[in-house]
């Protein structure tokens, strides 16, 4: 192989991979002096000239003339007077020789080295620029062809066929993908793993929901209306803080669309997961009755301290405010950052009602913990739900529950 076909077929690879002239050069050139050193030892005297456009290559070797006799002879560097004068007749000492060094002279083996480091360079680059391309793309969306289904991860591929990872743990729980479909997700991260870029997406990142917000409000794309704080329990629930600095502008309003057209669009791509938007308020109670919505809170009590709030509702809100497997609650106290208790107010009725720390002789503590969680804090309120509400509310088991009702019904049977 000649220097004429290595370069334009390396030049070719890199033009297509946008590859800017100088880097593409510098490559060349880095390729060509490590076959010099390792032929002379150094390259410190030679001039390497690489026309990428041509494929043309020149290669010089610099060495000033010195004596026959001169102690500086065998220096890199310098050439004795009688072998200069094999070269040119007329050289005189003091002079340089600039010596052409043709390719060929480095022997086949040296070429096809050379060959095989320029292929390796490629990779390289082509590793690198894969690299900084995504790394620029942390955060936003991407689409991308779904081609290989494994247990603990699904592979997708983009546009210009590179490999795309998105775990399990970054998929929504009823995400299922067959071979050939288009999923979308943010780039979550971009890093090196034994050389090799490793891309990884995410559909159950908060920014994922983010960015599906500023595809379908115009508002928010253009900062009319802001996203103050976005958490979620994918595929089940999310809840969205929103804030608009235009009066004029309803930001929950323009977030739903007439009769929800903006919000659907996102629920589907979300596998139908419940979102809740809401308005931001710097005014901490009005903000977690907002939180707990659909459920109406009738009182607040703020331990700022703690970082606790108390919260009483009616006996017929307390299940909307926990809501299906606690999503709600849940949601509610990661959006306000404080830990939310609730309460039922009692009525008349009520006040007659045990609370369940007057059972600790017969009932275990964490089991009284684990029944508060859901707002369960009186015996009455324990024995109005039955043992298929209790099962799926709690992480209780069958038996346990039983023993709880025989004790319960048995103060109030007293």
């Amino acid at each position: 192989m000649d220097a004429k076909v290595l370069i334009e077929s390396f030049a070719e690879f890199a033009r297509s991979k946008n590859v800017d002239r100088p880097t593409m050069i510098r490559i060349l050139e880095d390729v060509f002096r490590a076959m010099i050193r390792k032929k002379y030892e150094t390259d410190e005297n030679f001039d390497v000239t690489i026309n990428a456009d041509k494929g043309d290559l020149e290669i010089l070797r610099i060495r000033e003339i010195v004596d026959d006799n001169s102690e500086d002879i065998w220096d890199f560097d310098k050439i004795s007077l009688s072998e200069a004068r094999q070269i040119e007749p007329d050289f005189e000492v003091g002079e340089e020789v600039y010596e052409k060094i043709e390719l060929e002279e480095f022997g086949r083996r040296a070429v096809m080295m050379a060959r095989q480091t320029l292929i390796q360079k490629i990779k390289d680059l082509e590793k690198d620029l894969l690299f900084n391309q995504y790394e620029e793309l942390v955060g936003e969306i991407v689409s991308a062809e779904v081609y290989q289904i494994l247990g603990r991860e699904v592979l997708l591929i983009d546009g210009e066929g590179n490999e795309l990872i998105l775990p399990k743990g970054e998929q929504i729980p009823k995400d299922r993908f067959r071979k050939g479909d288009t999923a979308r997700a943010i780039v979550h991260k971009v890093e090196m793993v034994n050389g090799n870029p490793r891309i990884i997406l995410s559909r159950t990142s908060p920014i994922f929901l983010e960015r599906l917000f500023e595809n379908e409000v115009p508002e928010v794309f253009d900062g009319l209306i802001t996203i103050r704080k976005i958490v979620r329990e994918p595929g089940e629930r999310a809840k969205v803080a929103v804030e608009s600095y235009d009066d004029r502008i309803d930001p929950v309003g323009a977030c739903v669309g007439m009769k929800g057209s903006r919000i659907h669009a996102i629920v589907r791509e979300l596998q139908n997961e419940n979102i809740d938007v809401i308005n931001y308020t710097d005014n901490l109670e009005l903000y977690v009755a907002r939180a707990l919505s659909p459920a109406k809170v009738t009182s607040i009590t703020v331990d700022k301290d703690n970082k606790r709030l108390s919260v009483y509702l009616k006996p017929d809100q307390v299940s909307m405010a926990i809501g299906k497997g606690g999503f709600n609650i849940r949601l509610a106290s990661r959006l306000v950052g404080y830990e939310i208790d609730v309460f039922r107010e009692l009525s008349d009725y009520e006040e007659e009602d045990v609370d369940l720390e007057e059972f600790a002789d017969e009932i275990d503590a964490w089991v009284i913990d684990e029944l508060k969680k859901t707002g369960l804090d009186t015996a009455k309120s324990v024995l109005t739900l039955t043992k298929e509400d209790l099962l799926r509310r709690t992480e209780l088991e069958e038996e346990t529950i039983d023993e709880v009702f025989k004790i319960l019904r048995q103060e109030f049977e007293q």
